[in-house]
């Protein structure tokens, strides 16, 4: 017989009985459910609500179900529909009479919100401290290549010259508000909605802020009509993960050119590549193209969840139970793949003279050239419009700003004197650039530093 029997003359059909169901993917919030459970049956005990002897039953019982589905000896049941009377039936079962105590001032509602705040906010520091080690392996990367000279791209066009730890960096820093973006959320979402019950709260004298403080968290919710219909936070946290998702696709996508034989500024590990079943040669970067198409999974709970949002009225709906599978998605999905692509992304190989060899080319240092002149006194939009015609000059007649003979640079401009081929060294470009976040080694060091100390505040909280 369902919990909830007594109303209806009928028994559920079973088409809609295993429609209904969510236990095939809300089990997964079993301890959170327990956790809600034995601080609501705290409580009451404590406020008079039930015996205090009954309330120490419930939570024995209670702890005893806990052990045994962390020791596999627990089947789930589809008649009970979800974890919450999945646990509920099985007290009873077990301590009798008294289990049916437990619900007392309490819904449903209120029950599953308190349960699914539980389980993220569990999962968020799990990948906070996940990117923490992606930022570890930037930074290695980018002490071993503070003077890796690289091209820097614009429209994929060779745009200026820049560094490999340059380039490391950036994502360092995207990665550093992915991070704080994840412990706003969590700072947002820390509110007990625990005793708000099927919307209006309860003529028991609960105490919120009892539970709320057994729970961890730092208050109970302000309202409890919005503590129950409330997924605010379900989606900003998916919306995190979609820009950190996105931030790792970027990423992947570099690397996915960057290893191709059009660029090879990079070599992956063999041991994060696959082969093809008929062309021997080949070495593909499935790690990262697997992180770019799972990325549009993220996406898609992001939008599964606001779509399922868009039109609810307060308080409780049943769409709501299509909340949590996007999000159980989301959280494999972002913590399969930030294990990997650090790994990946730790043994690749850099290849230097690579780097170097492309910066030389497409004129990278054109505008290091222009500002060559403004230094001597021309305004930078002529002399902007002066190196122009020397790059016209240089593709026809096969030479680069470096090879180009002095008597052509002085045809241009009476400016350019011999130390113009100093000035446009692809070293000198780079550390001329020292302004703060630039890419010269000083700038890049400091940069590193920042890093450093953001992943070692959070180390040591």
């Amino acid at each position: 017989m369902k919990l909830w029997a007594g109303r209806f003359q009928k028994e559920t059909d079973t088409l809609v009985n295993d429609f209904n169901s969510s236990i095939t993917f809300d089990a997964r919030m079993y301890k959170e459910d327990i956790a809600g459970s034995i601080a609501h049956a705290t409580m009451l005990g404590k406020q008079g609500i039930i015996e205090a002897h009954e309330a120490e039953k419930i939570i024995e019982g209670l702890k005893v179900i806990l052990a045994d589905i962390d020791a596999g000896q627990v089947e789930f049941s589809l008649e009970n529909e979800d974890i919450h009377m999945n646990i509920e039936t099985m007290l009873t079962q077990r301590i009798g009479d008294t289990g049916k105590r437990l619900h007392t001032g309490r819904s449903r509602n209120d029950q599953v919100a308190v349960d699914f705040r539980l389980y993220v906010k569990g999962e968020i520091p799990k990948i906070i401290n996940m990117i923490l080690d992606l930022e570890k392996v930037l930074i290695q990367k980018a002490q071993a290549n503070l003077e890796t000279v690289m091209p820097g791209y614009t429209h994929m066009q060779r745009a200026q010259p820049t560094t490999f730890a340059h380039y490391m960096m950036a994502y360092a820093n995207m990665l550093r508000r992915d991070v704080t973006r994840l412990e706003d959320c969590l700072a947002r979402m820390d509110e007990c909605p625990l005793g708000a019950g099927a919307l209006a709260t309860s003529t028991y004298p609960v105490d919120r802020f009892q539970t709320a403080a057994a729970l961890g968290f730092q208050k109970p919710t302000d309202n409890s009509m919005d503590s129950v219909s409330d997924r605010d936070f379900a989606i900003e946290f998916l919306s995190a993960c979609s820009i950190l998702m996105m931030h790792l696709s970027r990423f992947s996508e570099e690397i996915i050119l960057w290893c191709s034989w059009e660029f090879k500024y990079v070599e992956l590990d063999d041991a994060y590549s696959t082969g093809s079943s008929i062309m021997p040669q080949k070495k593909n970067p499935d790690v990262a193209e697997l992180v770019r198409g799972k990325t549009g999974r993220v996406y898609g709970s992001l939008v599964t969840l606001l779509t399922v949002m868009k039109a609810l009225p307060l308080a409780y709906n049943k769409d709501m139970q299509e909340d949590k599978e996007c999000v159980f998605d989301a959280i494999d999905t972002v913590e399969m793949c930030l294990p990997v692509f650090t790994a990946m992304l730790d043994t690749l190989t850099v290849l230097p003279k690579n780097m170097r060899n492309a910066a030389s080319g497409g004129f990278i240092n054109a505008t290091d050239c222009a500002d060559y002149l403004t230094k001597k006194g021309m305004p930078f939009r002529e002399a902007y419009m002066i190196v122009g015609r020397l790059v016209n000059l240089c593709i026809k007649a096969g030479e680069t700003l470096d090879t180009l003979p002095l008597k052509d640079f002085r045809s241009i401009s009476n400016l350019f004197d011999a130390d113009v081929y100093q000035a446009l060294e692809l070293k000198t470009c780079v550390n001329g650039r020292k302004v703060y976040g630039g890419p010269a080694k000083e700038a890049v060091e400091q940069q590193i530093a920042n890093i450093q100390a953001f992943v070692k505040e959070r180390e040591h909280e």
